[in-house]
């Protein structure tokens, strides 16, 4: 019997969310978006937790009306046809995986940089493992690594705002004057990195059939993780600017870590912190992709072999092993950078879609505006990424489709 076992509290459905979004991406995104954004950083941040807030919306509403697992691929599916609906799992599954290399090197290089591949390849194994025998035991330790990475970044961030600034206060003030060309694209991939940040509340979604009472318990999961994390976001970029300024803040690949190197104790937190962070999102990472693979199969999108449900632990256990065994082969032969790019195309697909099968939903009144808006805002964050980025993508895309096709002609044809 294909059917998932119900187990999830609201508590533990935030966790998750939670356990999604307070990841590594915290830990690294500030760096690369006040890079691309410069002064206009906070302009990128408040559109990243716009468009963030838009997605939650579309997607708490979608889970409402189809409380299955499987997330977008479902919502697609179910409101705008079986092409868009497999796109969205493409992209989800694909954009995962990448999301779970990079989160696996980040945490190979917090403790062990001389050799990152093989400590990222134990973690995935283990997580892997632990996701097999039972998503309760997955969400007891998201909950433990949650409640840890949320300690370590208010103490790092209440050091930070009360130690001297490095720079003058100039250094923090937005540029009078009009907005420029370059500097809007500036914001639009400062918003791209900080998106990856945010990106993980429709992890909850994934989840739908494991969720007790999923009409009402994943809508408020969603919006109270993402609410929590838009406001301590908010406190960690306003603590990180006033210590390092933006110029400082722009050259850090470990802003947090660079922001407390003078502040011994706090600054081995952090990194105990960075190191648990990784762990969190990519156990909950994996949790997500298999649900979507599982999803996917029973509908004979994949092969069916991937929709099998464990007899005793009531998991997809065949599509937890594949989602690692897959993770494990990418570390081998690619590196962080494609990783974080490949992964930063296909979520902003992902979501394009679920704003689209929103936008279809009843009653067409005032909620249209938030899918508008976030489709939108994906498709203008998604052509700011370098170009590479997006050939790869589209590639990509392209395969999925072709592999959609193929499927549907031979199972017409059995």
């Amino acid at each position: 019997m294909n059917q998932l076992s119900r187990k999830l509290t609201l508590a533990d459905a935030t966790f998750i969310g939670l356990g999604s979004m307070l990841g590594a991406g915290v830990f690294v995104s500030f760096g690369p978006a006040t890079n691309a954004a410069g002064t206009y950083l906070g302009l990128s941040i408040a559109l990243a937790g716009f468009l963030a807030w838009c997605n939650a919306t579309s997607s708490a509403r979608l889970a409402a009306r189809y409380p299955e697992s499987g997330g977008t691929y479902v919502y697609g599916t179910k409101q705008l046809g079986p092409l868009w609906g497999f796109l969205a799992g493409w992209s989800f599954i694909i954009g995962k995986v990448a999301s779970c290399v990079a989160i696996a090197l980040t945490f190979g290089h917090y403790i062990y940089p001389a050799n990152p591949k093989v400590l990222a390849l134990a973690a995935v194994i283990v997580l892997t493992a632990t996701n097999y025998f039972g998503v309760s035991k997955s969400t007891k330790i998201t909950k433990w690594l949650v409640t840890f990475i949320v300690v370590v970044l208010v103490v790092a961030t209440i050091a930070v705002w009360t130690a001297n600034s490095n720079v003058g206060g100039a250094t923090s003030v937005p540029p009078s004057g009009a907005v420029t060309g370059s500097a809007v694209r500036g914001i639009l991939q400062g918003a791209a990195f900080m998106f990856f940040a945010f990106a993980g509340y429709a992890r909850i979604a994934t989840l739908g059939e494991e969720v007790k009472s999923p009409e009402s318990t994943i809508p408020k999961a969603i919006l109270r993780a993402l609410t929590f994390t838009l406001v301590l976001y908010a406190a960690i970029a306003t603590a990180l600017v006033h210590k390092l300024g933006i110029p400082g803040l722009a050259q850090s690949t470990a802003a947090l870590a660079d922001a407390t190197s003078n502040m011994p104790p706090i600054h081995t937190l952090v990194r105990f912190g960075a190191v648990a962070g990784a762990l969190s999102s990519l156990l909950t990472i994996i949790l997500g992709i298999s649900r979507t693979t599982f999803a996917m199969a029973r509908d004979g999108n994949l092969p069916q072999r991937l929709a099998s449900v464990h007899p005793k632990y009531r998991v997809p256990h065949v599509a937890e092993i594949c989602v690692g065994s897959v993770v494990c082969l990418l570390l081998v032969f690619t590196d962080l950078h494609f990783a974080i790019g490949f992964s930063s195309f296909a979520v902003l697909v992902y979501y394009a879609i679920a704003n689209a099968a929103a936008f279809t939903l009843e009653p067409f009144t005032r909620t249209r505006i938030l899918p508008i808006c976030g489709f939108i805002g994906c498709v203008a964050v998604t052509i700011s990424l370098p170009f590479t980025t997006t050939r790869i993508g589209i590639s990509l895309l392209i395969a999925g489709i072709a592999l959609w096709t193929l499927q549907r002609r031979s199972r017409s044809n059995a």
